[in-house]
Parts: C-alpha cells; structure tokens; sequence
C-alpha cells in the first residue's frame, strides 16, 4: 500500500485531489489562521501555491525585489496548540523588516503535513522564512528564536535544529529551478560552487552542500544533533523494517540475554491520527493495550518502555511468522491461467482456517475488554505453521467501554462512521472475508456496494466457500446506513470536500447523451466475450437489502459489450473533466499534481484525448482547447518526455491537427539539455527519440531528423557501455531497456541498418535478463521482493516490444520464442490485483489483442476483458474504473477509465483497433503505419 495516496482521498469522494482544496461542501469551511485572513499589506504580494500562502513584498511597479536564488532557508514547525501564534508572529516579525517568507494557512493542512504518513522530507514543515544572506539569517535566528522561545514543534528531519526551539534550518533553493538528475529525471536544483544546476536533495537527514561551507554559528548546533546515540542502549539494532512520519520500527536483540526483540519508536508532534494523537501518544496507548491483553498467545510481550533524546521506544518481544498479506502472492491460486480444482480447494480450505483464526483472536482481545480497531492483512502475523495467527501494531486500540470511532485504518478495511467499538472490528473481519480471495478491499472506499458484486465473482471462482459465509460479510459491509461511502483514511473522517452523489447513488435509467464529443466513428458491434468461470450468490443481492440493489453494477454495461461499453466509458469521462481547472482537465492518479499541472500521456489530458480519439469515442475540442491554452505558456518545470511531459503532449497535439504548437512544444525540449534524459521511453531519450522521429517524417524538419539520430547515437552508446548494477536496473517498457529497444527497432524499420536491430535485440535481452519463471511456466520481470507481469514495469510490456522483434530476422529466435510464450502465461493469470493499463488486467487485456496469438489466447483475452468488469464502478450512471490504489476513481490513461478504454478498444473493435503509440497493432510480424490521431 502506497500510503501518499491516502491525503489525496480527503477532498473529493470521488477522485484523487490535492487537500488544499477541501472545501466544506455542505459542511463548515475548514478554519485558516488570523494571519491568513489579514489584509496584504502595502508593498506586498501574496499568492496561494500548493498548500502555501505566501508574503512577498514588491517595488512601486509590482514587482518582486530581487533576491537570491538559493541559500540557507528558516523553517519554523508547530503544532495544533500553537500554529495560530506562530504564524502571527512570524507575520509581525518579517513584514516591518522586508523578508519573504510563506507559511501554511489553516490547521487541517498543517494535520495533514503531520499525519503518520505524511511525506518524511516536507513533515513539520509551517512557516518558511528566507533570509538574504548569512549575516540576515544569523539575524533572524536570534530574533525570531527569541521570540518563539519556548513553543513547541514536530522535529524536522531535513533540517538543523536552532537552539531548542521551533526554528531549523537548511541550505536550499528559494526560486523555482530544474535540473535532469542522474536517473534522468527533472528534478528541483541548486547551483553548485561552479554555478552549474544540480539536484537540491531534500533526504530526510540533515546534509551540507559539498561547495557550501556551514556558518560557523551552526557549527554548535550540528555538535548537539550528533550527541545523541544508541550505544548505552542494552539492545543492538540490526534492521529497520519500517518508517513512517512517526518514526521507525527496527529488529534487534536484546544483549543481555540474546532474545530477539522489536523497538518502536515515536516522535512527538509527528505522525499525527485523525483524532490529533501524535505517535508517542499512540504508542503509550499500544502499550496500556498490550499490557492489559498480557498473556494471550496472540499478542506480542512488552520487554521495555524508554526515551532517547525526546523520542520515545516501546520495546516488544520479536514474534516469528510473516504479515498475511505475504502468503498470497505464493498461495493464491488465480494468479495462473487454470488453477486446478485441488488448488483451489486446497486454497479455501486454509483461508476459512486462517479466518477463524483470526476471528479467535479478536475475540480473545475483547474479552480482555480491548478493541483492536486496525485489522488488516499486515498487522496479522502468521506463524511458521502456517496457519498460527498473531496481532500486531496496537497503536488503535482502545478500551472497550470508550466504544469509539476509528482513527487509523488501512483503506481496504476502514470501517464507516456509523462502526463504533467492537463493530469496527467486525468490519475488518468481514472485509476480511472477502479480501482472502480477492484482496481488493479497497474498492468500499468508494462504494461499499461494490461487496455483494465481489462476492458474487469469489463465489464464481472458489465454488467451495460457503454461501453464508460471503452473505454475513456483505450484510454486515453494507449495514443498513444510508451512507455508503467510507470517509477517507487516516485524516479527519469527517472532512470530505465533494457535495456530488456517492457513486452508484445514480438511478438505474440510461444517461442522457454525451455532447461533447465529436463525430465518433461507427465501429463494429460485437457480441460480448464469454466471461470466465463464475457462478451468481442470488441470496447475496437479496439479503444485501433495497439500498445495495440500488447500488449494484448491474444496470452498467459489460466491459465486453462493445461499443456499449466505449460510450460508456466515454460518457463518464467527459461528465468528469473541469476545463473551469488549471491544475488538471480530467481526474486522474495523484501523479498529475506533480510539476506539469496534468498534461501529459500517463496521467493527463494529453492521455485522455488520445484514448478517446484513439478508441473511436471521437474528439474532445473543449479539452484539446484546454491542452493548448495550459501549454502557451509552458508551466515551469514540466518534464520533458513521452509518458511524463512535452514530448507526448506534442505527439498528441500534431496527431489531433495542431502541428504548430507541437513543434513549438518540441524546439523548447531542444532548448534544454535533454540529452541527459535517462534512456527509458516514460521521460527519456527513448521517448523523446520516437517523437522527434516521428514530426521529422511528418513534418520532413531536417533538424528534427538530426536529432532523432542524435538520440539515437546516444543510446546506442549506452548499450555498448558496462550494463547498470543489476539492484539499480528498472526493467519493463516504461523504465526499462525495453523503451530504448521500441525505439532502435523503429529506427531500424526506418533506415534499414542492421546494427540496430542487433542493438535492439541486446537492449530487450537486458529486461529479459530480470525476468525469472515462476510456478506455472510465467515470465515475470524480478524486483527482488515481488515479481511483476505487467505493462508498464513488468513483463507484458517486454512482450509488446518482443513481438515486433521477432517480426525481423533476429539472432537466437527461439530465445526470444521461449520468453514470449512465458510473457503470454504471465498474461492469462485468473487474477490481477488492479486494472489499470500500466498496473492491471487491462495491460493484459492490450498486449493479448496485440499479439495475435491464435487459439488458446483469444479465449484467454476474452476472460481478461471480462474480468475487467469485477472492478467496474459508476461514474454518473456510466463505466467507470478505480485508480491506482483503487481508493478512488481514475480517468487517465496510466492507471484508470482512459487506459481501460483504450485497452477495450484494441480488443472489440475490429474496423480500427485501438493502440498505444509507436506500438500499433501487428501485421504479418510487422506493425501497421500508426493512423493520424484527427482521422481515427
């Protein structure tokens, strides 16, 4: 679990949003402090940026004073008690004496930037002052540290303590700049002692530019910062396995009898729940719990409760075994094409076992008059048995008799506000259910409707579970309140920002027409694919009460009922893109919010036009307007390659007929140093060579054919070079070597010269060279602690590249033979975790209707395209698809509606199947001219 995502579920009920735009929608406006409500004061400008206001004063014409570019930087952190103080006196201090600075306007940001998982390197984060050189920052750190003397704040993990007060400090840059780092990705920069730009690394640890000497009032404080060690401890920390905002958990041994133990820690004001508690205050109540559960066999012993400095431990017996969540990538029994009948029985058996277990345990708990209010598949331990279960992380729990809301979850077992008490484990017991056959629970974030459709598939595919035994889940799921939808995780529940219905709120008739889109081209109608095994729970729906019929996915179309589904999917779309926004034209992953504001392929409207178009759902002006506008003028520090920047957003433009603004879009890549771009095809030379090839025969630019070979030169170079340390080495076609083999082979296709096909042949052998066989005969790229088969990092998208490999007369054919019918078993799995089209089944779904393997496949991508729809949700009555983490819904083109339309497309329509570009669909072993987007 990605736990970023979880702050862009506070806003919206829907979709991914940032949390500064939490609005009351029908509730209270959230408070801003006094400061941010003051009247800017003359000779200053402010300006709201992300989830900062800023103070900046000007000259008579408006504009900024100048000042540097970069240097030593003054945060100042706080608290929930204090924040309204220190922002009025950091306002009154820097205002009379002209020095910028910003700061954080309201404590529901503030929570925010402190919640557990909140990002390492921006926690504490609330005011940030810049002082113009040395001599002014010394200054201000006597001054204001005075008069913050004695408030108090969460430590800031980049920066250097001031004092012992709320004040750090940190060597960074104060104006916007970019730099491609050494993974070739655009990242913010400083410049070094030869001016050149450089990364400006914001590691949670205090670190000094190599060329910047540290003033020598700092000198003292760094001495304190290192005073503080674990060499008095009596316990030697071996491990670290986990971190978070507020703090880490590590593996060690206790020295005085060389017992295996676990030492939690907890940083105060830090790591913050929905209630305010921050983690040593959580911790103390994971100890008062464990203590009063002392002696169950289902609970970790406590050895030890100390400080360090101001941090501090609970200290835990080590139990043995492994998080549940770690038995279903080897257990599972749908992750192979054709589970036998013995696996799944075998499968059901254990995980009814396991469950009782569990159950047992709770229980335990409750009569020891404890809640445990966090159960999930990562806080049960199973021991070496198998089957053996344990409880970890009792920093939820509480006593019974409070019997209270949860405050921290994981997603997929969040229980409603109307849980309370020992309810609230009930829930997670019934997600559980669910979730031991299909872990997907996530999904009831957004609609717990969505349960009795799940059970239904898991009743379909393990025919050995009992009907009651899904039945009580989905009753006590959905319960009987009116809301349905889950308030979003770790944050302040309450809070939700969208006044829209809950999805599946829609009434059953048909949406009325989509006008926004332009002359879709008629496609042929298709009978729908026959769905894989399955089997209907009719009691489910009936027991599940009016209000979850009312919710059902039934009145959506099948994913296979084509062009039914197109439209659909195309309607919902459409009913959610905000061409009122700047920030992004249509919802999508959390990824769009980076720098680049939504315009690219990935994530961004760029995508989005292209699957419309691409599919035959027709062209969208009011968006393609959108794209135009937000690039004119480039937003500042926007990336520069295929998937993640201007390059695919200039593919996109010159294939919906606007030439101009993409070569305009192109000659300001060439203006940067993009010949430092990694050599992946998701932002780097690889994509970037594909593009430039691309307008240089369409356009016939000599200088764009100068650098696409230019590009290619580069690559070919690298290729020759030493092969990356294997730990280093992405694999895949987004990241990996496949990108770069997709491009020399079209250069190849072009020009005709052998060695890049050859060339092309060694860069694919390096992703194959990650693969490993697993169980079953799929290849699957090896990222150490998981395998992948998917589009995007995985095998799958290998496979696309392979395939047209093999279309030419290629050395060591019947290597490449062997990894493609691997690829092709890592395609058909029963089940697959999400179904986006870089990290799901409709990755699967593009790359089986590509291959065009007869036979065997062609029934496997008809059970791929119906499986597609256990993950089928409703977006204004229309097919929609959830987002990546499936905690909300998506539209883009990498994780969500765009990619799973785009994917469909490529499968059902025959006239003009859809594809990704410069992967067109195969023919005779050889690829297609790819269509003009402004004719598809």
């Amino acid at each position: 679990m990605d736990k970023r995502y979880e702050v862009y579920t506070l806003a919206d009920r829907h979709f991914y949003e940032t949390p500064d735009r939490l609005s009351g929608g029908g509730r209270s406006t959230p408070p801003a402090y006094g400061a941010a409500l003051r009247e800017v004061p003359e000779g200053w400008r402010s300006a709201r940026i992300g989830d900062w206001l800023t103070l900046t004063p000007v000259d008579r014409n408006g504009d900024t004073f100048p000042g540097p570019a970069q240097g030593w930087k003054v945060h100042a952190s706080a608290t929930r008690e204090n924040a309204e103080k220190i922002a009025a006196i950091v306002w009154d201090y820097c205002v009379p004496r002209g020095i910028p600075f910003k700061f954080v306007p309201g404590p529901h940001l503030l929570h925010l930037r402190n919640t557990k998982y909140a990002a390492r390197d921006t926690s504490g984060k609330f005011v940030t002052v810049y002082p113009a050189d040395e001599d002014r920052l010394h200054q201000v750190l006597n001054e204001l540290g005075a008069l913050l003397d004695g408030f108090d704040g969460p430590y800031i993990l980049t920066d250097l303590r001031w004092n012992e007060g709320p004040l750090y400090v940190r060597y960074g840059a104060f104006a916007r700049a970019f730099v491609v780092d050494e993974q070739g990705s655009l990242v913010p920069a400083v410049r070094d002692g030869t001016g050149t730009l450089v990364p400006d690394r914001r590691q949670p640890s205090f670190r000094v530019p190599d060329w910047v000497p540290l003033p020598a009032f700092l000198e003292p404080q760094l001495a304190a910062r290192n005073t503080t060690t674990v060499g008095d401890l009596p316990y030697r920390v071996e491990k670290a396995l986990h971190f978070s905002n507020g703090g880490g958990v590590y593996a060690g041994t206790d020295t005085r009898d060389g017992r295996k133990v676990v030492l939690k820690e907890g940083r105060p004001h830090a790591g913050l729940a929905a209630d305010g508690a921050d983690a040593i205050t959580r911790l103390e109540r994971e100890k008062r719990a464990l203590e009063q559960v002392a002696g169950l066999d289902v609970v970790p012993g406590v050895r030890d409760w100390f400080t360090l400095g101001d941090h501090r431990f609970l200290v835990m017996d080590f139990l043995e075994g492994r998080p549940l969540n770690s038995f279903f990538a080897e257990r599972h029994p749908l992750l192979t094409p054709e589970p036998a009948p013995d696996a799944v029985a075998s499968y059901t058996a254990w995980a009814l076992r396991v469950h009782r277990r569990v159950e047992e345990a709770v229980e335990a708990v409750h009569t020891r008059g404890i809640v445990f209010n966090d159960l999930h598949v990562f806080n049960i331990m199973v021991a070496p048995d198998g089957e053996s279960v344990s409880l970890l992380d009792f920093e939820a729990a509480a006593p019974v008799e409070e019997n209270g809301r949860q405050v921290v979850a994981h997603p997929g077992f969040f229980a409603p506000p109307d849980r309370r008490g020992t309810s609230v484990d009930r829930y997670a017991l019934a997600c559980l259910r669910l979730a031991l056959f299909l872990p997907v629970t996530t999904l009831f974030v957004v609609d717990r409707g969505k349960a009795a459709h799940l059970a239904e598939v898991i009743a379909g595919q393990f025919p050995d579970v009992p009907e009651a035994f899904l039945a009580e889940a989905v009753a006590e799921i959905t319960g009987d309140a009116g809301d349905t939808t889950a308030p979003a995780p770790d944050g302040e529940g309450d809070a939700r920002g969208s006044t829209a219905p809950a999805p599946g709120d829609e009434g059953a008739d048909a949406p009325p027409p989509v006008s926004r889109l332009r002359d879709p081209v008629p496609s042929l109608r298709r009978e729908p694919l026959l769905p894989g095994p399955r089997a209907a729970v009719s009691s489910l729906r009936r027991e599940s009460g009016p209000a979850l019929r009312r919710k059902s996915v039934s009145s959506l179309p099948e994913p296979g009922d084509w062009p039914v589904s197109r439209d659909s999917m195309a309607g919902a779309i459409l009913a959610s893109a905000t061409p009122e926004r700047d920030d992004r034209l249509f919802p999508g992953d959390i990824a769009q919010f980076s720098d680049g504001g939504g315009l690219g392929l990935a994530h961004g409207a760029a995508g989005v036009l292209y699957a419309l178009s691409a599919s035959g759902a027709g062209r969208y002006e009011e968006g393609e307007r959108w794209l135009l506008d937000h690039t004119d003028p480039v937003p500042t520090g926007t990336p520069l390659g295929l998937y993640d920047g201007l390059a695919g957003v200039a593919y996109v433009l010159d294939g919906l007929g606007h030439r101009r603004r993409a070569l305009d879009l192109i000659d300001g890549i060439l203006r940067e140093r993009w010949q430092n771009l990694s050599s992946d095809l998701r932002g780097g030379l690889a994509g970037l060579g594909l593009v430039l090839g691309h307008l240089a025969c369409t356009t016939e630019e000599p200088e764009l054919a100068e650098r696409a070979a230019e590009a290619e030169r580069i690559l070919v170079d690298r290729l020759a070079g030493p092969r990356p340390d294997a730990p280093r080495q992405r694999a895949g076609l987004l990241r990996g070597a496949s990108g770069p083999a997709l491009f020399l082979l079209r250069r190849y296709e072009s020009t005709g010269d052998p060695g890049l096909l050859a060339a092309a042949g060694e860069a694919l052998r390096r992703d194959l060279d990650r693969c490993v066989v697993r169980e079953g005969g799929a290849l699957e790229v090896d990222e150490g602690r998981r395998t992948l088969p998917y589009l995007g990092d995985g095998s799958a998208g290998v496979g696309m590249v392979l395939d047209d490999l093999l279309g030419h007369a290629v050395r060591d054919r019947e290597e490449f033979e062997r990894a493609r019918s691997g690829i092709l078993t890592a395609a058909t799995a029963r089940f697959y975790a999400q179904p986006g089209l870089f990290q799901g089944r409709a990755g699967m779904i593009l790359h089986l209707a590509r291959t065009g393997t007869p036979g065997a496949v062609r029934e496997r991508l008809a059970e791929q395209v119906a499986g597609l729809g256990w993950f089928a949700m409703s977006y204004d009555g229309r097919l929609a698809f959830p987002g990546h983490q499936m905690m909300r819904l998506s539209m883009d083109l990498g994780t969500g509606t765009a990619g799973c339309l785009l994917a469909l497309g490529a499968a059902l329509d025959g006239a003009v199947p859809a594809h990704l570009p410069f992967l067109p669909p195969l023919s005779g072993g050889a690829p297609h001219a790819a269509p003009h987007l402004a004719e598809s």
